[in-house]
């Protein structure tokens, strides 16, 4: 029962009424092809205290009939994809959006290759009548194929709308504009950060396609200062189509395809560390990440999910689930040694999409490419503030928690549904208008243990918090540290559950309100695979 989230062969035409000046101007821009150099996304930073930009979401056929997404900029040269957000704390973000979805996958949208859930249909969140009469995208609507919105992965910001709320902010296509103004907390850490759509039932198919940037919080310590700054972004290749191109990948946009094709080429000079972000923006894909020569290289991992490690971790095998990120430092590299960066393959269980060995991207260390280095961080700044989340470790927690991953299968490949419950709860596929499954309050600090009863792993994910990852299959973690998702490990067959203990610090009172928390393998939450948490103000 192998679930493989692909999208859907175009059936439809452009919209009815688009010229066709009008509807390239809708199309995503040329991507990267084979063997090309892998550089860092463009991007556009705050000024005097404020990032104001203009980002439309697009859709086009890419060669071989796949559905591309893609974020737009004009950054006064033409259409450029996935800016790179780069912002300070304290910083006002603003962001002035466009949908223009017009070319989707399949009849409504709806994925034609295999999938474990049912097909993508339209559904309604909210109140679509109100929300069609008074023209306010924040009383939800019908979601379909040409609906989308904006969620700030990781930004720990208030679940409203036009900042970060999810299911009941539903933006449709045809140009129309909605802004988004939030502010950056001023304790927030830096770090890496991003952005993609979230409507329910149709995730999966626009991030696969491609629609997904890079948020950067502006910092530097002593590990990172004065080195090159590489921003890598690992997302499906979204133009493979048959089943056993399964697990490839791209990487800024160069796809994979190796020993087929020739790989992405990343160039460095010799003998230079470099400071490495990556961003996992793939629907499903488990990353096992590794420097390669003849051996694994050591990676001094510095942050996982936007948030330092204190102390860094040294480790030869950075593992990055679904919707993750890791920030490492490269040892210095020597001219005429071959080098890859390669994935190592993952465990995916019996039922899970297969995770192989996948060879990333090519090394090309030489003094020639001293012109083509990234932008080196900043000097380290001596940090004053009380960051966020500090001195979460030693919080009493005032209660606990279990929950649980759990799906029901029909016939050998679905289709299925996806639930996460609340221990002595009912388990239900998501549903906008089911009452939250967890109501708690501001100043609550809780342990959560979150166990796996299905024959794949899941990438736990929560809005609006970060949480200290406490203990893993009932084992306390040497050094806890904060994420925003983790592995939860498949079921054997036989034996307990894997769990992972999380502890959730709500004392922030600006995320009061109402937010999710999910499976980020897209497909498991369009699925069903999400539930509500309401956090009340007192």
């Amino acid at each position: 029962m192998k679930m493989i989230s692909k999208i859907g062969i175009m059936t439809g035409a452009l919209l009815c009424g688009l010229s066709i000046t009008a509807a390239a101007q809708n199309f995503c821009p040329p991507r990267p092809t084979y063997g090309d150099e892998v550089v860092n996304p463009p991007e556009v930073s705050s000024q005097n205290g404020t990032l104001t930009v203009n980002l439309a979401e697009n859709s086009s056929l890419g060669p071989t009939q796949m559905v591309r997404y893609c974020y737009v900029w004009n950054n006064g040269n033409g259409n450029v994809e996935s800016p790179t957000l780069r912002v300070n704390p304290g910083d006002q973000l603003v962001i002035n959006f466009t949908n223009n979805i017009s070319v989707t996958g399949g009849v409504g949208g709806a994925r034609v290759l295999k999938s474990r859930h049912a097909p993508n249909k339209p559904m309604e969140m909210g109140d679509p009548e109100a929300a069609k009469k008074s023209g306010d995208y924040c009383m939800g609507g019908m979601i379909d194929a040409t609906t989308t919105n904006i969620h700030f992965h990781g930004l720990n910001i208030p679940p409203l709308c036009h900042q970060d709320e999810v299911t009941n902010t539903v933006i449709p296509n045809g140009g129309s504009q909605f802004q988004y103004d939030t502010q950056i907390p001023p304790n927030d850490q830096f770090g890496m950060y991003w952005y993609h759509p979230h409507p329910h039932g149709f995730s999966a198919p626009q991030v696969f396609g491609g629609a997904a940037g890079s948020i950067i919080i502006n910092g530097s310590n002593q590990y990172t200062q004065g080195l090159p700054e590489r921003i890598i972004q690992i997302r499906n290749n979204a133009d493979m189509r048959t089943d056993d191109e399964d697990g490839q990948f791209s990487v800024n946009f160069v796809p994979t395809n190796y020993p087929v094709k020739p790989l992405p080429v990343i160039n460095t000079i010799p003998n230079q560390q470099e400071f490495w972000r990556v961003l996992n923006a793939s629907t499903n894909g488990f990353l096992t990440l590794q420097l390669f020569t003849n051996q694994a290289l050591p990676l001094l991992v510095v942050s996982i999910d936007g948030i330092p490690l204190n102390p860094p971790q040294s480790m030869t095998t950075v593992t990055i689930p679904p919707a993750a990120r890791a920030e490492f430092v490269t040892p210095a590299l020597q001219a005429n040694v071959t080098t890859r960066l390669l994935t190592t393959g993952f465990d995916t269980g019996s039922i899970g999409d297969p995770m192989r060995p996948w060879v990333l991207a090519n090394i090309v260390v030489s003094n020639q490419n001293a012109k083509k280095e990234p932008p080196k961080m900043p000097p380290a700044v001596k940090q004053t503030r009380v960051e966020r989340f500090s001195g979460i470790a030693g919080k009493k927690p005032n209660l606990q928690r279990s929950l649980y991953f759990s799906e029901i299968n029909v016939g050998s490949n679905g289709p299925g549904q996806f639930f996460i419950t609340v221990q002595g709860q009912i388990p239900k596929v998501f549903d906008a208008m089911n009452p939250p499954a967890i109501v708690t309050k501001i100043g609550s600090v809780e342990d959560w243990t979150v166990s796996n009863q299905t024959a794949e792993p899941h990438a736990f994910h929560i809005h609006q918090v970060h949480f200290l990852v406490m203990a893993i299959d009932g084992v306390p973690v040497a050094n806890p540290y904060l994420a925003d998702t983790i592995t939860v490990a498949e079921w054997a067959g036989s034996g307990p559950y894997h769990t992972v203990t999380l502890r959730m610090d709500f004392s922030d009172p600006n995320i009061a309100g109402k937010f999710v928390y999910h499976c980020h393998i897209l497909d498991h939450e369009d699925g069903g695979m999400m539930a509500t948490i309401e956090v009340d103000p007192n």
